[in-house]
């Protein structure tokens, strides 16, 4: 398993949350949101999931990944 933390910009509340957590568990990662320290730190298997796949999933959602 890799674990990598990405900044995310434009999360503020519980639904951010659990809107980026639901959608990376949806790739077959996990993620776990820090909201004042604006990251995501997502575990997931290279092998299955891109990295370029989980930043698509989030800026999908509605949120920057910077």
């Amino acid at each position: 398993m890799t674990n990598i933390t990405l900044q995310v910009e434009g999360m503020s509340c519980n639904h951010c949350v659990n809107s980026i957590e639901g959608a990376v568990k949806g790739l077959g990662a996990s993620a776990k949101v820090d909201l004042s320290a604006k990251s995501v730190t997502v575990s997931y298997d290279e092998s299955k999931i891109s990295l370029e796949a989980i930043k698509e999933t989030i800026e999908d959602q509605g949120y920057d990944v910077v």
